[in-house]
């Protein structure tokens, strides 16, 4: 039996710009052994190439086939939904190229999508149009709904307090397709052409990574070098199946062994 990951990076890989220790062994150890696995991002602004190079300059070497982001689910989500459809876009470089692969134009006026994804170059007009574009009928779309960090000087308002003002303007809840959503997390399954009990979830987030992996089923490892604290998971109803204190913890033989 097969058996593969999906890994999440911020808070998993590296923290900001510093790898975890031990995170560039854990990948090497998967690559050496042929363990076919995928990063797993909600970050909608990189493209696959931008991932791969920001892995690069931390030491860890992969190719674009390895990464799969909350912008590659959204645009197959919308072109299986409506083929050659159209959409208006609060997003950048990596929604836009996914898009644009998908067979979604990019129009200024009457989109089948509003389509929210990451970015910092949004304005209040663009925000009123989208508004506008919802109200006329408009499919209202968002990448994730990841929120803020809520630290000084952090440069980017979290992508659920801009969907938060649509929604309050509109009256309209958007269709979040990034983790734990069932539709990523079952699209980045499939990337790896794995079954249910061959996948294996590793993340740092209770709310994401843990609940998604929970609700489709997948084995469930939870590292403790970002979001999730253990002083705090006796908060939730649900738990990670192992808890790490950090990626290079990670013995693979026995995560293969246990799923068999």
């Amino acid at each position: 039996m097969a058996n593969g990951f999906l890994i999440d990076m911020d808070g998993v890989i590296y923290s900001g710009e510093k790898l975890i220790p031990g995170a560039d062994k854990f990948i090497s150890s998967l690559l050496e052994n042929k363990i076919p696995f995928l990063f797993m991002t909600n970050n909608s602004q990189r493209t696959r190439r931008d991932v791969v190079n920001k892995l690069d300059g931390l030491g860890i070497t992969v190719e674009e086939s390895h990464v799969f982001t909350s912008a590659m689910a959204t645009a197959r989500f919308l072109a299986r939904h409506k083929p050659k459809g159209t959409a208006y876009v609060l997003g950048e470089g990596g929604l836009l190229t996914s898009l644009h692969v998908n067979g979604i134009s990019l129009v200024s006026q009457h989109p089948d999508f509003v389509v929210v994804g990451e970015g910092r170059n949004f304005t209040l007009e663009m925000v009123n149009q989208a508004v506008e574009m919802i109200l006329g009928g408009a499919k209202f779309v968002a990448t994730n709904l990841d929120p803020s960090p809520k630290k000084m000087g952090w440069s980017n308002l979290g992508i659920r307090s801009i969907v938060s003002m649509i929604e309050e303007a509109t009256g309209r809840k958007a269709f979040s397709v990034g983790k734990p959503s069932p539709v990523m997390m079952r699209e980045a399954r499939k990337e790896l052409g794995l079954t249910t009990a061959e996948t294996t979830v590793i993340g740092d987030t209770m709310e994401t990574d843990i609940l998604g992996g929970l609700q489709m089923g997948y084995q469930t490892i939870l590292t403790l070098t970002g979001v999730s604290k253990q002083e705090e998971l006796g908060n939730y109803a649900f738990e990670p199946d192992i808890i790490v204190k950090s990626v290079g913890e990670i013995n693979i033989k026995e995560i293969i062994k246990g799923n068999k």
